[in-house]
């Protein structure tokens, strides 16, 4: 029996517990900052490779502030309308397709401001507290259903403040990855994340030939083909959150990990190397 390829309904994000996620994950994120930003060879650290292309790991440090930052920023300068036109899945498809060239323009505002900022880990903590705190302030000002203006569209905030999740998780591990310095990611805001990019997947190749697992997080159903109706399916893949996160934004090359043992894949359609990375 052949898939229909259609696409998954939209997962909901309880706007309760993504507050209390991102909350944790903002304070995991800091403390490898103040850890990284207290060491005695903080100006040296900081000015070294983050792992991705051009960046140092200030630049890095500061990329996620401006990523916190992004709430507080956009209410104030213009609130959206009262209805969202864009859901979380449309922004991850719009993402993946059309954001690497808005995603350079954050970026680049993000290195012009860690350049201009003092050369000590000070004050590359405090501009990450700034923007906590601003973030803070925002949640705690705006009500569930409350609208914004983001790159792609207008969202509900508690939609964007999955968003906001994602790239804190993300960028949280390339600086556990910049530095050896782990970041105790939320159980919860990983979860999400998970959940957010195997959705991602799902939609961008429909189907049920093959069942990707990630445990204990996820299980999603994607590509055209023949579709199993009980048993195990015939094609597999599964692996751990952080390995999916990294494979599902173009941080680990899927031979890479399948080499490493991060990833297993069976059966003739479970290579999913042409399909990744859904964001980057």
């Amino acid at each position: 029996m052949t898939s229909r390829a259609r696409k998954p309904r939209p997962r909901s994000y309880d706007p309760a517990r993504t507050r209390a996620a991102l909350d944790a994950e903002v304070r995991a994120v800091r403390e490898a900052v103040r850890v990284l930003c207290a060491a005695p060879d903080a100006p040296e650290l900081l000015e070294a490779p983050s792992g991705l292309a051009g960046w140092t790991v200030r630049d890095l440090v500061v990329h996620i502030a401006v990523c916190l930052d992004s709430l507080p920023r956009r209410l104030a300068e213009e609130p959206g309308p009262a209805k969202p036109d864009l859901d979380l899945q449309g922004y991850v498809a719009r993402f993946g397709s059309e954001g690497k060239d808005l995603a350079a323009g954050v970026a680049e505002t993000a290195v012009r401001e860690a350049a201009a900022l003092p050369g000590t880990g000070a004050a590359v903590l405090d501009r990450f507290d700034t923007a906590a705190a601003r973030l803070a302030g925002a949640v705690a000002e705006t009500d569930a259903g409350s609208t914004v203006r983001t790159l792609f569209g207008v969202m509900t905030v508690d939609d964007f403040l999955v968003t906001r999740l994602l790239e804190a998780v993300v960028h949280g591990d390339d600086l556990t990855a910049a530095t050896g310095t782990a970041v105790s990611h939320d159980r919860q805001a990983l979860a999400a994340v998970v959940r957010l990019t195997a959705d991602a997947l799902a939609a961008k190749v429909p189907g049920g030939s093959v069942e990707v697992r990630i445990p204990p997080f996820a299980v999603v159903q994607c590509v055209e083909g023949p579709r199993h109706t009980r048993g195990t399916p015939p094609n597999v893949v599964e692996t751990n959150p952080l390995t999916w996160i990294r494979l599902a934004t173009g941080r680990r090359p899927w031979a890479e990990a399948l080499d490493a043992a991060e990833v297993s894949a069976s059966g003739e359609r479970a290579d999913l190397s042409g399909l990744l990375p859904v964001l980057g």
